[in-house]
This record gives C-alpha cells, sequence and structure tokens, in this order.
C-alpha cells in the first residue's frame, strides 16, 4: 500500500511552501500556487498517523472536473493539472471564511440542534426538525478561516461588520455560493446522490474575485445517496452516504472526538483500505467514470516532481 503523506520539493520559482491539514500548497514566484493533494486524512482537526492510498488522487480529480464544470458560473483559480495529484492555478489573497452551504439538517449541525440551538450563523432554525431532514431551502453558515485549531462560526452580519469581507465582496461570493451549490445538486442528482452540504473558498486577484482551493469533494462536501433516503428519514435510521463523515463516526465510536486525554485509535492498514475503497466510489459516483488508478509501481513523489517541473518549464 503506497500513500504519499510529505512533500518537500524545490521547483524553480518556488519562493514558499505551506503544509496543510491534507495539501501542501506551493507559491511559485507569486504568481502561481502548485497544490498537492497528499493522502493524509484529517478529522476533528487532526491529522490521522496513516495515509489512504489513492485519496489525494480522488480529490484532486474531483475537484479538476467541478472547477472545468462550474467555470461558467464563476472564474476559478486552476489552469492546469499536470500531476493526478496535483493542480497549478493562480495565486489569489484568499477571504478569511470558508462558505459553508446546507440542504439537510445533519453533521455537526444537528449535534448543535439536538442540543437546543436553534439558530446557526445568524440563520433561524425551525422548531421540529429531525436529523437528516432537509431544510425548506439551503443555508449559508460561514466560518472564518483559521490558521491553526478549529474554524469558528460566523455570520453574514458580523464578517461585514468586522470587515473580514466587504458587503459588496460578500454579495458576489453568496450569490456564487448558491448558484454553485445548485449546480452541484444537479449533478449529483443525475447520478443518484444527494449532495447536502459542502463549503466553498474564494479569493481575490488584481481586484478580481476568484473560487479557489478544491470543491465538491468528498473531504469539503456530504454525499447522501438518494435511493433510499425518504424511507430511512421516515424510520429515523442512518443514511447511507459517501463522505469523511464515516471516517469521524469510527473515530467517534472508538472515543476518540480530539478532545483532552483521548487516545487515536490504531489505523490498520485494512481500515486504511477501506477508506480507499470508499474514496474512490465516490468518485466514480459522482463522475460516472472508472477511476484509473495513477501507477503505483515508483516513487509517487518523483513523479509529481518531474510532471510538475516539465509543466512549469513548459510555461516560460
Amino acid at each position: 500500500m503506497k500513500a504519499l503523506t510529505s512533500t518537500d520539493f524545490h521547483f524553480d520559482g518556488q519562493k514558499s511552501v505551506y503544509h496543510g491539514k491534507v495539501r501542501d500548497v506551493y507559491d511559485i514566484n507569486d504568481d502561481l500556487i502548485v497544490m498537492v493533494a497528499t493522502d493524509r486524512i484529517s478529522a476533528f482537526d487532526v491529522v490521522l498517523p496513516k495515509g489512504i492510498p489513492f485519496k489525494g488522487q480522488v480529490l484532486n480529480q474531483i475537484a479538476a472536473k467541478f472547477l472545468d464544470s462550474t467555470s461558467d458560473i464563476c472564474p476559478n483559480w486552476k489552469q492546469a493539472t499536470p500531476d493526478p495529484m496535483v493542480t497549478v492555478g493562480l495565486k489569489c489573497e484568499g477571504f478569511r471564511v470558508e462558505m459553508i452551504i446546507r440542504s439537510i439538517l445533519t453533521g455537526s449541525a444537528w449535534r448543535a440542534y439536538k442540543d437546543g440551538c436553534r439558530e446557526l450563523c445568524g440563520v433561524k432554525l425551525p422548531d421540529g426538525m429531525r436529523e437528516n431532514e432537509r431544510f425548506p431551502e439551503p443555508i449559508i453558515t460561514p466560518t472564518t478561516k483559521a490558521d491553526e485549531g478549529h474554524d469558528m462560526n460566523i455570520s453574514r452580519e458580523e464578517i461585514i461588520e468586522q470587515g473580514i469581507v466587504s458587503a459588496e465582496d460578500y454579495a458576489v461570493i453568496e450569490d456564487w455560493t448558491r448558484k454553485l451549490f445548485a449546480r452541484g445538486q444537479e449533478i449529483a442528482a443525475k447520478r443518484g446522490l444527494i449532495l447536502v452540504d459542502t463549503k466553498y473558498e474564494f479569493g481575490k486577484r488584481n481586484g478580481q474575485i476568484y473560487l479557489i482551493d478544491e470543491i465538491h469533494t468528498p473531504d469539503s462536501s456530504r454525499y447522501f445517496y438518494a435511493d433510499g433516503y425518504e424511507e430511512k428519514l421516515e424510520k429515523g435510521l442512518p443514511q447511507r452516504q459517501l463522505s469523511k463523515e464515516f471516517v469521524r463516526q469510527w473515530l467517534i465510536e472508538r472515543g476518540f472526538m480530539n478532545q483532552p486525554g483521548e487516545k487515536m485509535p490504531e489505523i490498520t492498514d485494512e481500515y486504511a483500505q477501506q477508506v480507499s475503497d470508499r474514496y474512490v466510489e465516490l468518485y466514480e459516483h459522482i463522475t460516472g467514470e472508472k477511476f484509473d488508478q495513477a501507477a503505483e509501481e515508483g516513487d509517487i513523489a518523483a513523479r509529481i516532481e518531474k510532471n510538475v517541473s516539465e509543466y512549469l518549464a513548459s510555461r516560460q
């Protein structure tokens, strides 16, 4: 089982590198970003100790397909995918918020609702809702984008009042968030899936707003199978889903939510393979295409370095 869990490249024109929870981001001449989707996996704001084979490729290729299929809605940062695990795009100054949009009451929103919360990020929630029930219409629940630790819920009014995003820019990204989500739901429905919730990130370059980062991947989104959704809702049964939530549930069942004193359970090779299979399953469902595994022979990092270096040289 091969998995890429760390990178240390030195590309021509490289100014800096940022190692995120899952992605490693290389700045090329303050103009381009080389974003490597590693096989790391995170949950509850902690990176799990074992990589998941092909996870990076799945994330990168799903995001690339959705960036291409939504480019008529808004401009995005993507320029090329020179390797199955890499997207190269325009460097933008990211807004310090994540635009989370939800169509169904589930996950962290349900956990808060169950504890009595009836307002989320300034959005009033109706009484009497059940877990996994649809909202009357999708709601936007932004969070601040934290460098370390937990992102914090924040309302539209607070974002504007605190000057995090101007009222004019917020109106644009709010509009694009709804349109991107509607397109994602439409594509998912054709594949027998429900796009339950997701997040978008936006940035600015030379005064123009761009959609940045990944979109509609199992790390940034939650999908339910449409078949059986209503029946499971009526019976109060868990929904069949394709998202990272099953990893969170697996950790919760083993007593881990990254709270003080909790110990990370062992991630066996068998479990890592199961998670890999789930990611591949989502790829094939959401794209309608067979997943083409990048060759496992040889050094994954060496392959990426060669492909990216050749691409950067071709732009000069």
